[in-house]
């Protein structure tokens, strides 16, 4: 396991500074961005040094229906993008079997920052109970557990609303006593599996702004915890997950009409520092 990469970004962007780097093409690096830890995802199989691959059977903690595995069947690279992709296979693993299995990766003790941007650009997977997420956790709990330490969604869809997407923080008091607040940026047309976009943030001490394709949509610089001062609890380190629920709370169960597999594409990960 590589050492992993503790990023701290103490700087106020103004909102027209981040205007332009939330326009940045793909190609160009953004200006007084530094690219800090990416994945391109150009190689035969994931980079273990920078992602861990969990196996678990207890629902994510949303009642969700699937099986996480690390098979290739549902996490593997190919043409130069990951694929977390769900199946309605009866998967056991750990003495329990469930209907669906799918992916959920993370960067945690392999990248964690306090601080930055992070553009992640992917094609997303719709329909009944399908749920794709791009989001972060503390690393270290700090102000205590979920979600007095926070937590940040960068993306999360559930698939029969497939043109919008949510973004949320996350935090407050230990469950039950947790709060979230966020909003939902809806496309003009079309849904999110016809194409690829641009899902990113921009975090700063006292703040996090959304942004999607280079538009800024949403800013956030109220919230509170039970465990520490504002910023708390968004002054902390977290890691980066990216995963495929089925079901769940949220989008309730796939239905007839959910097609299998899904697949969840990303064809990059990149983390940017902020530097004078």
């Amino acid at each position: 396991m590589t050492q992993f990469k503790t990023i701290n970004l103490c700087v106020t962007v103004t909102a027209l500074h981040l205007l332009g780097v939330l326009q940045a093409t793909h190609a160009a690096q953004p200006t007084n961005w530094k690219l800090v830890w990416s994945d391109e995802f150009d190689g035969p199989t994931l980079d273990y040094s920078k992602w861990g691959v969990e196996v678990n059977a207890y629902g994510g903690g949303n009642n969700e229906l699937q099986i996480y595995s690390d098979r290739l069947k549902n996490v593997r690279l190919e043409k130069g993008h990951l694929i977390i992709e769900a199946h309605k296979d009866g998967y056991a693993e750990a003495g329990t079997r469930r209907d669906y299995s799918s992916g959920r990766i993370r960067t945690k003790h392999r990248g964690d920052w306090r601080y930055g941007r992070i553009d992640v650009r992917a094609k997303l997977p719709v329909g009944k109970g399908i749920w794709p997420a791009i989001w972060m956790l503390p690393t270290d709990d700090a102000y205590g557990t979920w979600a007095a330490s926070g937590e940040i969604d960068i993306m999360e869809l559930v698939g029969h609303e497939p043109s919008t997407y949510h973004g949320t923080l996350h935090y407050g008091g230990k469950w039950p006593k947790n709060k979230h607040t966020g909003k939902s940026y809806k496309l003009s047309s079309g849904t999110f599996a016809d194409d690829f976009h641009i899902f990113s943030i921009v975090w700063e001490e006292g703040k996090v702004r959304w942004g999607i394709d280079g538009k800024l949509w949403q800013t956030q610089d109220k919230w509170n915890s039970e465990g520490g001062k504002f910023p708390a609890p968004f002054d902390k380190r977290f890691h980066l997950l990216i995963n495929l629920a089925v079901g769940g709370n949220w989008p309730g169960a796939p239905d007839a009409n959910t097609k299998f597999p899904a697949q969840f594409l990303v064809d990059y990960v990149r983390v940017y520092q902020f530097v004078k």
